[in-house]
């Protein structure tokens, strides 16, 4: 095998990712299968991926166990600044894309691969993720993306695939299914309207469960560390949590947003996990932060979560913000009860040693234990003068 055709591909083992494997092997090219698990794939699952790599014609597959990983990453912070963007989608895979680029570009230079591909479309916001990420990485290594490049469509990857005796009946495959940590993507032909929704059937998890549960958050400086007061390292909590609210058919929606090469993406997604997380630490936060705390930290999430989304996670500016956001989860500890329900869930409230909701300073429209009726008369008067003098002044506007 000729080594200076070495080349890794970021390879999922769907319809995809295997006509590049299958093209570019027979192309020469020495071809390396990595996949990276950010959460969606079980051990069986990973099988099957590097069985079916091997029929595509790779010399060598690799799966990098990356779910530790992007949480600290990513998910942590996400977290912290309780993104969900278009206040809807927690940018489930937009994220995993950032952590499979990083890891599947360094184990491209730890074997001295000369090329890389991945199976984007030029039409999607991946391509712009992972070729913004290769390249900054590693500039030596030379990009090769044979569906954007040759514009293929489904059928047209089918068919050279057929023609090659592979076919994993990629046909019967409605709907396009990405999970992670994080959630689940879900895109079918609804999806590129303006105006269906996703049937039922469509969603990875159904409705299993219709009698309300309570669960029991608990966090610890912005992290969560335990369910129902059982202790684990918060990405082990978040796949329980997902395990047991997803059965509740919790999570579910359409986001529609702006992609990054300029025209308006619609995506289903389930999420049960990351929604019900990101709610209750949000609720944690409005009792344990100050008000400008809290005003502070809306804006620069909504700045982190469009620059993950855009690709832009190696800017140093995403450190800056982390370490705002880190510093930001200092006295952000303590429970949140939440209740399970079919297709939706509801907060009952928080303890925290750190709520700022302290009866002793005064209890908010009842009694005022920590002021007098004098000193809010003056507070008031004072904090009105800027008005007062605008209205004066400019009274014939």
């Amino acid at each position: 095998m000729n080594n200076s055709k070495k080349l890794v591909i970021a390879y999922s083992g769907g319809l995809d990712t295997s006509y590049c494997a299958v093209s570019l092997s027979k192309a020469g090219y020495e071809v390396h299968a990595v996949s990276v698990n950010t959460g969606g794939f079980s051990k069986s699952d990973v099988q099957t991926i590097e069985q079916n790599a091997y029929k595509m014609g790779v010399s060598t597959y690799k799966n990098i166990e990356a779910v530790t990983t992007f949480y600290q990453k990513v998910v942590k912070f996400l977290i912290f600044g309780n993104v969900l963007k278009n206040n809807t989608y927690p940018l489930s895979v937009s994220a995993e894309r950032i952590v499979q680029a990083i890891e599947i570009i360094e184990y491209a230079k730890s074997i001295g691969a000369q090329f890389i591909a991945h199976g984007s479309t030029g039409a999607g916001n991946d391509q712009v993720r992972f070729d913004m990420i290769f390249q900054t990485l590693a500039p030596e290594i030379e990009i090769i993306t044979p569906i954007r490049d040759q514009k293929l469509t489904r059928q047209d990857e089918i068919a050279y695939l057929k023609s090659n005796g592979i076919d994993l009946d990629w046909e019967k495959a409605k709907y396009s299914i990405n999970k992670g940590l994080w959630g689940t993507s879900v895109g079918g032909d609804e999806t590129l309207t303006s105006h269906l929704a996703l049937p039922e059937s469509a969603y990875p998890s159904q409705l299993e469960s219709e009698t309300p549960e309570t669960v029991t958050l608990t966090y610890t400086k912005g992290e969560l560390t335990a369910v129902d007061g059982i202790e684990n390292s918060p990405e082990i909590n978040i796949q329980a949590l997902d395990d047991r609210a997803s059965k509740f058919a919790i999570g579910r929606d359409i986001h529609v947003g702006d992609t990054i090469v300029g025209i308006k993406g619609r995506v289903g997604f389930e999420a049960a996990a990351a929604l019900i997380i990101v709610k209750a630490h949000h609720l944690l936060e409005k009792h344990t932060l100050t008000k400008w705390q809290l005003q502070h930290k809306d804006y620069l999430s909504n700045f982190y979560g469009m620059h993950l989304h855009e690709g832009q996670y190696l800017d140093p500016v995403m450190r800056d913000m982390e370490a705002f956001l880190n510093s930001s989860q200092q006295s952000v500890s303590g429970s949140v009860e939440v209740i399970l329900k079919p297709y939706h869930f509801s907060i009952n409230g928080i303890q925290s040693k750190h709520d700022l909701m302290s009866a002793k300073f005064g209890s908010y429209g009842e009694v005022n234990n920590g002021w007098t009726a004098e000193e809010a008369k003056g507070f008031i008067k004072i904090n009105g003068n800027q008005n007062k003098i605008y209205q004066q002044i400019n009274s014939e506007l």
